[in-house]
């Protein structure tokens, strides 16, 4: 029986990687059909809606979403949602799960392989914001509940790995209330995982360990804004967000992404570098159960990472084309 993937460009260079990671898919020879959707500001500004109902549709019919980049508008336009946002709260993808490992590039920091489980549906990122003329407000959202599934998915992921290391990253020490029921609950839970040491730290000494120290750490959990800003952290760390992968996980459905945006300076010239979105395409192969070819993806994009041909962010002249025809021919030689 073949994977039903559905297939989201988005905007700007989301129309570049997406086809990119999708030859990759296709030259691992595995039995994929796929589903083509629609979102995103473009489709907001046709349509009047970022995300249309058939799109939903299509992913709930699929076993998995690749999506490619979303532009937001920094000002507030009428009717206009965050198309990742709505897909994240609409869908329950309450996990967004992002490694950052040491990659055969130049500016990538030895011995990292951590990874940022962020909960993904509250915090700030609520949008529940008011002014009253000059004094903005914003409210923070932090339930047991989501504090306690995105303990367990990280714990899970902390208790499969070598080192079975967790660290909650905080801000308990200011916001007691919200950011320590988060701390609290997760504490709690972790007593169902005695496998996994379990330490807390402060976000901002987290921070400053990461860039002094990445190499202990192995699996952070934090709150949805934290969790945001660590990660392009981490991303810095091994080479910058075009080459960082992540997932939205839910219960029932999983949508994959690049962490870069949409860049829309570059979009449509062919260069853009889509090594995270088919190393994303690989973080969905694995959960799919496909973990060796997973494998194979990742160590075919390592060994072009390696040998080149790069891209311009890397320092390269490949287009897109090229380094994605130099990934499938490797892919195919493993």
């Amino acid at each position: 029986m073949a994977y039903r993937i559905c297939l989201i460009e988005g905007d700007g260079i989301g129309h570049e990687v997406v086809p990119a990671a999708r030859k990759v898919l296709e030259a691992t020879g595995l039995p994929i059909e796929f589903v083509e959707a629609e979102a995103g500001w473009e489709t907001f500004e046709r349509r009047g809606v970022s995300v249309p109902e058939e799109t939903v549709e299509k992913i709930l019919s699929c076993q998995a979403t690749l999506f490619g980049a979303a532009t937001s508008p920094t000002r507030k336009v009428p009717g206009f949602f965050g198309a990742i946002r709505y897909l994240r709260r609409r869908l329950d993808l309450y996990a967004n799960v992002r490694p950052a490992k040491s990659r055969p590039v130049p500016g990538s920091r030895s011995g990292v392989d951590l990874i940022i489980v962020r909960e993904n549906t509250e915090g700030l990122y609520v949008e529940q914001e008011r002014r009253y003329l000059d004094v903005a407000i914003a409210d923070a959202v932090i339930s047991k509940k989501a504090s306690e599934r995105i303990g367990r998915v990280a714990l899970k992921l902390a208790e499969g790995r070598p080192r079975k290391t967790l660290h909650i990253a905080h801000k308990a020490n200011v916001l007691p209330i919200t950011q320590g029921l988060f701390l609290d609950t997760v504490r709690e839970i972790a007593k169902d995982y005695p496998l996994v040491n379990v330490q807390d730290i402060i976000v901002d000494n987290c921070a400053m360990q990461l860039v002094m120290r990445p190499e202990r750490f192995d699996v952070i959990v934090t709150t949805n804004l934290l969790g945001d800003i660590l990660s392009d952290l981490t991303a810095g760390l091994v080479g910058g967000l075009g080459l960082a992968p992540s997932a939205n996980l839910g219960d029932t459905t999983a949508l994959f992404e690049p962490v870069h945006g949409s860049a829309p300076d570059i979009a449509g010239k062919g260069i853009a570098n889509p090594t995270a979105a088919i190393l994303s395409a690989a973080m969905m192969l694995e959960y799919l159960g496909e973990k060796e070819t997973a494998k194979k993806v990742e160590k075919a994009v390592d060994l072009v990472l390696e040998k080149g041909p790069h891209t311009p962010d890397l320092g390269g002249t490949a287009t897109t084309e090229t380094f994605t025809k130099a990934v499938v021919e490797t892919l195919k030689a493993l």
